[in-house]
């Protein structure tokens, strides 16, 4: 089982012919995600790696089945690139590009929601299923099949407690990337609801930071429902109020958002937060054994 893409989901790369687009496309190729189609505007009837090119999105969906698409568009084009996305039908939309506008973000995420689609992102790693689909930017070689689903703010510690996970034993169901920017088009309750449901994911992980309140809420789903074990990470907790640290979203705000007030909220519903990062491989392994 997995959420949102299947093992085996068709998969489009918007911006294949660009210098991420076509290394990322062969970086996920070599995972083993079922790339089937590429588009990137005046250059269709091109091949990268054996894979059809075409002029739009539109256009290969008329040729193919495709179920999710990975963005490598460049910022002031990203919210064109996702509606035209969601216009021609495709349901999961991975868009990995950073820098994009904030009213861009808004409208790129309201516009995919209204349309029935989700978007993982946007500045996201991506979603990885570990049988065999990447959309995104993770590194390969952390990532195999497993009990463990994990929900992240941030790429880098993603792969730390992944790769730690990995080096016990441990693999993973699914990996989503909730993206490092204020608007995204997931958060961990949705993410949440999903792993709570699939009967592969024993365990779950909550990787957060400062700035927001969707850890918080999170929390108070897991406080008034029954879910699987959850175990956290939050980074930030020598950060100064008000100042933003790396994502666009790490920043605390009128009192809001505090590593204190998370660490608090998730304590409160039952949620075992680990301290240091190497505890949380040995927290997930008391739970898959409970």
């Amino acid at each position: 089982m997995a959420i949102y893409v299947a093992h085996n989901a068709q998969v489009v790369v918007q911006g294949i012919t660009g210098n991420q687009g076509s290394f990322h496309t062969r970086q996920m190729l070599s995972f083993g995600t079922n790339i089937v189609a590429g588009v990137s505007p005046g250059k269709g009837g091109q091949q990268v790696e054996g894979i059809p090119v075409y002029d739009t999105v539109a256009a290969a969906c008329e040729q193919h089945q495709i179920d999710a698409t990975a963005i490598y568009i460049p910022a002031p084009f990203a919210l064109d690139a996702v509606v035209e996305a969601v216009d021609a039908g495709i349901k999961v939309i991975g868009c990995i590009t950073e820098h994009i506008p904030l009213h861009d973000e808004i409208r790129l995420v309201d516009y995919a929601r209204r349309q029935g689609a989700v978007v993982v992102g946007p500045n996201t790693f991506g979603i990885v299923t570990s049988r065999g689909c990447k959309i995104g930017v993770a590194p390969n070689h952390v990532f195999k099949d497993g009990p463990v689903g994990v929900i992240s703010r941030s790429g880098t510690l993603t792969y730390e407690i992944v790769g730690s996970l990995l080096a016990q034993g441990i693999g993973t169901s699914t990996v989503v990337g909730l993206g490092g920017d204020r608007v995204t088009g997931l958060n961990f309750l949705d993410v949440l609801r999903e792993f709570n449901q699939d009967d592969q994911t024993k365990a779950i992980i909550m990787i957060g930071e400062i700035g927001g309140t969707s850890e918080e809420e999170a929390a108070e789903y897991i406080r008034e429902n029954p879910v699987k074990p959850v175990i956290a990470y939050l980074a930030g907790k020598s950060a100064p109020p008000g100042k933003r640290m790396g994502h666009a979203g790490a920043i605390i705000e009128r009192g809001r958002g505090t590593f204190a007030n998370k660490v608090k909220a998730l304590e409160a519903a039952n949620v075992q937060v680990a301290e240091l990062l190497f505890e949380v491989p040995d927290l997930v392994k008391k739970c898959l054994i409970s």
